[in-house]
């Protein structure tokens, strides 16, 4: 599972805490799956990782954030999701400057296998390019949010 290893690349440099003592955090699988199609050896991985930080002096923002970054470049439909929550967490406060937390991330990866002349050739196939379909407008905003009067009888375009 290649989210995992990225996952964790991405916080050891982005977190000084756990740069600085990575054996503070542990990466591992909840509970996962596998979907198959029958006449194909291709399937998706379907699996909660969750990242267990012990001990984390940090602000906590300071690890959910680079946590929202990798997800939306590896797992983009987490955003598009009707409850807008793309991850979960559990922290238990040890004293006024320390925690242990947990995030559990519901994660997929799409696994190609191939037939080749001498065997079988596996490949782990990237998110899907998220594009918009209007160029001016940023990604993520909802243009079903509405139009609404300026007073002047201007509409302007009103996003969330």
């Amino acid at each position: 599972m290649k989210k995992l290893d990225s996952l964790r690349a991405h916080l050891l440099a982005s977190v000084p805490e756990i740069r600085n003592s990575p054996e503070l955090m542990e990466i591992f699988v909840d509970k996962g799956d596998v979907a198959v199609r029958a006449g194909s050896l291709s399937f998706e991985y379907s699996y909660t990782a969750s990242v267990w930080v012990q001990d984390y002096t940090g602000k906590v923002d300071n690890l959910l954030v680079p946590i929202l970054a990798w997800i939306a470049a590896n797992q983009p439909e987490l955003f598009e999701k009707g409850q807008r929550k793309p991850f979960t967490f559990e922290s238990e406060l040890l004293d006024a400057e320390t925690c242990d937390i947990t995030i559990s991330i519901d994660l997929t990866e799409l696994v190609r296998v191939e037939q080749q002349p001498n065997g079988l050739k596996v490949t782990h196939l990237s998110e899907p390019v998220m594009n918009d379909a209007f160029a001016s407008v940023p990604t993520g905003t909802n243009l079903w949010a509405g139009l609404i009067e300026d007073g002047t009888g201007m509409v302007e375009i009103v996003t969330r």
